[in-house]
C-alpha cells in the first residue's frame, strides 16, 4: 500500500527494474504521507524471494516499471497513525507479501487476507488509490497497520525478513491440515527457501522429517545442518519404493515440473500433501489419490493472524532462516544465483548499511 509516482527525486531511495532486462539500478519515487491507520518503517533488511525475479524480468506480463521489487521487509517504525493503537515508535515489524486488502469480506474477516478478491501485493499491485505498489528494494514503506507484524524482541531483523513470505508459505498449511502433531512423519519436496523452512518447523513440531531431493549433493545439509531424519534422492526408484505409503504429510515446495504419483504413492492412507510451489502443471492419476483416500491441497502465504502466530512461534522456538547476507549493489549477481539455485537459503539485503 505504498504511493508512488516514480520520479527523479522522491522521499524514497531504492533499487528497481526498468524494463524486462529485470536489472536494478539506482531509483527514487514518493511514498504518500501517513494516513490516520498507517505506520511507517525504516527498513534495515529484505529477503529476496524468486517472486523478485518473476516480476522484474515480466514473466507473467503484467510487470509495470519502474519495478521496486521485495515482500520480505523487515525494520523499525519511524511514524505512526493518529488510529494506530497497535504500534509504536522503534518497534520492530515486517510486512509481507500483501498490503491491503477489502477488509470487508468472509475471507478478511476469518483472518485469510491473503485470500480476498481485492488483496493487493506488496510491489507490483495495484492499490485502492490506483497507485502501483513498490516493494522493500526501498528505503521505507507506508502501510495500514493490519498488514504490519511484530517482530519480538531479540529477534534478528535480518532473520525475520524471510519468514513474511518463506516462512509463512509453509507454516500455514502445516497448521491448516494439523501436521503439528508430533510423531508423525512428515516429507519436504525441495530444499530451496521454502523447503529449508518447512524442515525447521516439522523439527519443532516434533515430527519425523524427510527431504525429498533430485540432488544426492543434498543430503549432508539436510542431514547434518537442518537436522532432518532422512533423506531420499527423488530420481531413485529404489529409494522412492522404500518409502511408500510411510508418510502422514508431504510440503511440495518444488516450483519446477515434476511428476506428481510418485510422492503422492509416499503417503498413507488418508494422507495429505500440500502444494506451495507453482509448477506449469499437475498431473495426476486418479487411482493415485482415490485408491489411498489421499489429498492434494494447495496453499499461498498466509492471513495476517496466521502470519503474527508464526513469527511469535519462531521467537519462542527459536527458529531461525538460514541466510545470506547481501548489499543492495550485488542485488543483480544475487538474483541470477537465485535462478540457478544457488544460495543457502535465503539472500537477504541488508537495507540500512548499504542503500544510500
Amino acid at each position: 500500500m505504498a504511493a508512488e509516482s516514480g520520479t527523479e527525486s522522491g522521499n524514497c531511495s531504492a533499487w528497481a527494474a526498468k524494463d524486462p532486462s529485470g536489472l536494478l539500478s539506482p531509483h527514487t519515487f514518493n511514498r504518500r504521507t501517513v494516513r490516520h491507520d498507517d505506520v511507517s518503517l525504516r527498513i534495515t533488511h529484505c529477503g529476496v524471494c524468486y517472486a523478485d525475479v518473476i516480476w522484474t524480468k515480466n514473466r507473467h506480463n503484467d510487470s509495470v516499471y519502474p519495478l521496486v521489487p521485495g515482500h520480505e521487509i523487515a525494520g523499525v517504525v519511524t511514524e505512526v497513525g493518529s488510529d494506530v493503537k497497535g504500534f509504536k515508535l522503534g518497534d520492530h515489524v515486517a510486512v509481507g507479501t500483501y498490503v491491503n486488502s477489502c477488509r470487508d469480506c468472509e475471507n478478511c474477516n476469518s483472518s485469510l487476507e491473503n485470500h480476498c478478491s481485492k488483496f493487493v501485493f506488496t510491489f507490483n499491485g495495484v492499490d485502492t488509490d490506483g497507485t502501483v505498489t513498490k516493494g522493500g528494494y526501498s528505503s521505507h514503506i507506508v502501510v495500514h497497520e493490519r498488514y504490519c507484524y511484530k517482530i519480538p524482541d531479540g529477534y534478528p531483523l535480518e532473520k525475520a525478513a524471510p519468514l513474511v513470505c518463506a516462512g509463512i508459505t509453509v507454516y500455514t498449511p502445516m497448521t491448516r491440515h494439523n501436521m503439528n502433531q508430533p510423531g508423525k512423519s512428515l516429507g519436504v519436496v525441495g530444499l530451496g527457501g521454502l523447503g529449508h523452512m518447512a524442515v525447521k518447523f516439522g523439527k519443532a513440531f516434533g515430527l519425523k522429517v524427510t527431504v525429498l531431493s533430485t540432488s544426492e549433493s543434498k543430503r549432508d545439509e539436510a542431514i547434518n545442518l537442518l537436522g532432518a531424519d532422512n533423506f531420499v534422492v527423488s530420481s531413485d526408484k529404489k529409494q522412492m519404493e522404500s518409502l511408500k505409503s510411510s508418510l502422514d504429510f508431504i510440503v511440495d515446495t518444488a516450483s519446477g515440473d515434476h511428476p506428481f504419483d510418485p510422492y503422492l504413492a509416499l503417503l498413507k492412507v488418508g494422507g495429505l500433501m500440500a502444494l506451495v510451489g507453482f509448477p506449469g502443471e499437475i498431473r495426476v492419476h486418479p487411482a493415485t489419490l482415490n485408491l489411498g483416500a489421499r489429498t492434494l491441497s494447495g496453499s499461498v502465504t498466509g492471513g495476517t493472524k496466521d502470519t503474527q502466530e508464526m513469527i511469535n512461534f519462531c521467537a519462542v522456538n527459536k527458529i531461525y532462516p538460514d541466510i545470506e547476507l547481501i548489499k543492495i549493489d550485488y542485488i543483480n549477481e544475487a538474483l541470477e544465483r537465485l535462478v540457478n539455485r544457488d544460495v543457502k537459503y535465503r539472500f537477504v539485503i541488508d537495507i540500512e548499511s548499504s542503500l544510500k
